[in-house]
């Protein structure tokens, strides 16, 4: 499977799907609604053929919800579905149920097999009507779901979910292997001694955001002004999330390239954030991993994960050696058994990709390293 985006061009009949994504989030809503109704009411779950068949009684006799295809709809149903068995199976890890949403927040529709058709190279017919798009790279292999999404500028973007086995990178292999450790200060510490910093995007742009929504709280609710600066400050936020995504799938391809093999540890994010807050989520480490796994899977590499529990900060490269304690402010420690000096991030990236070799069943690192070299 593979996911194209294409950015659709401004026409004054793109109204017309920007009022179909008003009506899916209101169908949203009203599943929402009968969701919790039904379970006050007879305190089980709603299942979801039961919600569509009700939905689609209810469809017939709005005309605003008949904007929204039969397809979307269902999608409607099955995604909030599968929210709801995510929350009964994860509650206890502090995974909430689904809630409302603004309308006029709600982002998308997606369509399956049917409702749209290609027209030519770039105009896709969704619905009686025709919309061109920027077709920024071939669409090859068969469409699986169609997806229209709306920015919070009011752009709106086609998504396509493709089915595509014929297009494989060619493989290539360097026989190496890497642990990565992730830190504040560098973005990652590689266990070879290489140090990637973080441009950290938001932490650039701060004042720019801090004028920006200034200006937007000082407008009047409802006026112009106010839309005018709400879209300058998102226009930032873009900008911001652009910058960040183009440098996470750079650096992903730089490292595949590099090792075959890279070792990360688990990461407790929500304790992260809790402690550091807005720098975590500048850095956006659990979004970089997401897209190294994309790029790693294509270029057939692989990811291996080792337990948060290891000590991997605490424990010695050189001898094994494990502290009792090791406070976040050190950053240098001398082993008090074989007297070597450990920098935190570089020792911890060390006993990653030790770890990380046993795990895949390459040994001793050392010794694996050894044997590439000669």
């Amino acid at each position: 499977m593979k996911t194209l985006k294409f950015k659709l061009y401004e026409h004054k009949r793109n109204r017309y799907l920007k009022r179909t994504i008003n009506a899916a989030g209101a169908i949203y809503n009203h599943c929402i609604a009968l969701h919790k109704r039904y379970y006050r009411m007879w305190g089980k779950h709603l299942f979801c053929s039961k919600l569509q068949s009700h939905i689609a009684k209810l469809r017939k006799r709005n005309s605003f919800w008949q904007l929204v295809g039969s397809q979307a709809v269902q999608d409607i149903c099955q995604r909030i579905d599968k929210a709801y068995q995510l929350f009964f199976k994860h509650n206890k890890k502090g995974v909430r149920p689904p809630n409302f949403k603004k309308v006029r927040k709600y982002k998308s529709f997606t369509l399956k097999q049917a409702g749209y058709k290609f027209v030519g190279e770039n105009k896709v017919k969704i619905g009686l009507r025709g919309y061109q798009f920027w077709q920024s790279q071939e669409i090859e292999g068969k469409v699986k779901t169609l997806t229209i999404k709306r920015t919070p500028l009011g752009e709106l973007f086609m998504v396509l979910v493709v089915d595509n086995n014929s297009d494989k990178e060619v493989e290539s292999v360097t026989g190496k292997i890497a642990g990565f450790d992730f830190g504040l200060k560098t973005f990652l510490t590689c266990s070879d001694g290489t140090k990637i910093d973080s441009p950290q995007f938001f932490k650039q742009s701060i004042n720019g955001i801090k004028v920006a929504s200034r200006q937007h709280s000082k407008k009047v609710k409802g006026s112009k002004n106010r839309e005018r600066a709400r879209k300058n400050l998102a226009r930032k936020y873009e900008k911001i999330a652009n910058r960040r995504r183009d440098w996470f799938w750079k650096l992903a391809h730089q490292l595949t390239d590099k090792f075959d093999v890279l070792c990360f540890e688990t990461l407790n994010l929500k304790g992260m954030q809790r402690l550091w807050g807005r720098k975590i989520n500048d850095l956006a480490h659990s979004e970089f991993l997401q897209r190294l796994e994309w790029v790693a899977k294509k270029k057939n590499k692989l990811i291996v994960y080792i337990s948060q529990w290891y000590p991997s900060s605490k424990t010695c490269s050189g001898c094994n050696h494990v502290l009792d304690k090791l406070d976040l402010s050190i950053r240098q420690w001398r082993c008090p058994s074989c007297k070597q000096i450990n920098g935190r991030d570089e020792n911890a990236s060390k006993n990653i990709c030790a770890v990380g070799a046993s795990t895949v069943g390459l040994g001793d690192v050392r010794q694996s390293q050894a044997a590439i070299s000669v």
